[in-house]
């Protein structure tokens, strides 16, 4: 299965792309002036990128690759970033499709991820199914988290994460460069907007 910097990086993407979706979606725009943080995003594309790395949690309290690792968890995930939007007049709709896709690409990335534990994949259909499924295509690495500082773990990890930043990285920078221009344009816009004269 990924790192969590292999799914961070899938939760950072799914933020960028949702923002290249048309429809309600200037209060994410940020002038060129503003901080790196504010132009990609704020608060919302940081929680996006933890979303992805979110469902190995599970470590912590469950079984792992099961109920974080769900359709069930994604639905949960969705509904709660809907009254936390709507709690905060932001776009309820949006931010709830946000949240739960960067939170679905962690699904994603271990579906296709090597798996050597049994039992093998994940219950992505829980509630509905306690059935694993995987891909076995295997197009991330295994990574390891037991045994951290030792010189195989470490390398088996490392190589895991250059794969990684390998595949995801040049999808993230493509996704930042397009957004950087399709959301400047989007403030222009409203900035002539609010300024024309009445």
């Amino acid at each position: 299965m990924p790192s969590p910097i292999g799914h961070a990086l899938a939760g950072l993407a799914s933020a960028w792309a949702a923002d290249l979706v048309p429809g309600d979606r200037a209060w994410r725009t940020a002038p060129c002036s503003a901080s790196l943080f504010r132009r990609a995003g704020n608060g919302l594309t940081l929680l996006c990128a933890g979303l992805g790395a979110a469902a190995d949690l599970d470590h912590l309290f469950v079984a792992h690759r099961t109920i974080t690792h769900s359709v069930g968890a994604v639905i949960f995930v969705g509904l709660f970033a809907a009254a936390l939007a709507a709690n905060a007049h932001r776009p309820i709709a949006r931010i709830a499709v946000m949240c739960a896709t960067a939170y679905s690409t962690h699904l994603l990335l271990d579906w296709l991820g090597a798996d050597a534990y049994p039992p093998r994949g994940l219950q992505i259909l829980w509630p509905f199914s306690h059935e694993w499924f995987i891909s076995g295509i295997d197009f991330f690495r295994q990574t390891a988290r037991y045994e951290l500082f030792t010189p195989p773990i470490i390398k088996k990890n490392f190589l895991a994460i250059v794969q990684e930043l390998a595949i995801l990285g040049p999808v993230v920078l493509a996704l930042w460069l397009v957004r950087v221009k399709a959301l400047a344009g989007l403030a222009s816009e409203v900035a002539r907007r609010d300024h024309a004269p009445q």
